[in-house]
């Protein structure tokens, strides 16, 4: 199979799908509301949110007029017990390497109906990603030089340029954190300058790995950030032995000021993680529970 031919791949199943549902529809098969909702006049990219009966209430009663005698649903949530603001301040993560398709397409899924800001993947995730969350207004993101950090800027900037051209809307690199450590400061700045260059005109966060620096390495990589012309300085990837602290947010804020944005990601499990560090100075918040931290509920420990 050619290039082109696996780029289609799904558009070409999905078309197949609906010309199935509607040669049934035609033979009373399948009902049409059935089929509006397997795709044929439903949603442009149903991801499975399972929201039909608040977003096609019409097609579900022909449904149940047609003989179903119970409709599978999600139940709504903009209710009480959801933080709203809080939610679109949430980059929903998903970056474990075993990422599957059905956990991918389920995210999205939650970033939609929980109203989260983008939706943060390794770069080769995206083409599936982008497509999911066509129409709404999250946005896909992708990690660049994830999680060392340690590939050639040329690499860096091409993963980016990639990951843009399959529809990431931001881009989170990682810094050349051995570069900063020896005091190569040209290296560093030149490294982040290239992304931002091939990433416009998309945002580009720089990923520090804070944990993994003293104060004045933060200091400097913020600086280096900032005039480089990135829009964000972030403080983990999640795999670094160690994530965000109300401490980093903080000294980055004061370094950038308002110029910048500031992302703190890493270790954030509940919302009161989540409103320290919005305190503190974060305008975006990476994290991988991002259902538990916007419904007050308790995460389970774990990396993204």
């Amino acid at each position: 199979m050619s290039q082109v031919e696996l780029e289609n791949f799904d558009e070409v199943v999905d078309i197949i799908c609906r010309r199935v549902a509607e040669k049934l529809a035609q033979k009373g098969l399948l009902t049409t509301a059935l089929a509006d909702l397997a795709g044929g006049q439903g949603c442009a990219e149903c991801s499975g949110c399972g929201h039909c009966v608040s977003l096609k209430p019409e097609a579900v009663k022909n449904i149940v007029a047609s003989g179903a005698e119970r409709i599978g649903a999600k139940t709504g949530i903009r209710g009480a017990g959801i933080d709203a603001k809080m939610a679109a301040m949430i980059d929903h993560t998903l970056l474990k390497p075993d990422a599957t398709r059905e956990q991918l397409m389920q995210i999205c899924a939650e970033a939609r109906q929980y109203g989260f800001a983008t939706v943060c993947v390794n770069s080769a995730n995206i083409p599936l990603v982008a497509r999911q969350l066509r129409g709404s207004t999250v946005k896909p993101i992708a990690v660049v030089g994830f999680p060392l950090g340690a590939a050639t800027s040329q690499a860096k900037a091409f993963e980016a340029r990639e990951a843009v051209q399959a529809g990431a809307e931001e881009i989170d690199m990682v810094i050349n954190i051995g570069a900063l450590k020896s005091k190569d400061y040209k290296t560093v700045f030149a490294d982040i300058r290239t992304v931002v260059e091939s990433a416009k005109p998309h945002k580009v966060k720089v990923i520090l790995e804070t944990a993994q620096l003293n104060n004045e390495e933060k200091v400097i990589a913020c600086s280096l950030a900032k005039t480089a012309g990135a829009a964000f300085v972030k403080t983990s990837t999640g795999f670094g032995g160690g994530g965000a602290t109300v401490e980093d947010i903080a000294l980055m804020r004061r370094i950038v000021g308002r110029d910048m944005e500031v992302k703190a990601s890493g270790g954030i499990r509940t919302r009161e993680d989540a409103q320290k560090m919005i305190q503190a100075g974060a305008d975006r918040i990476g994290a991988s529970a991002s259902v538990a931290i916007v419904t007050g509920q308790d995460a389970k420990k774990g990396t993204y």
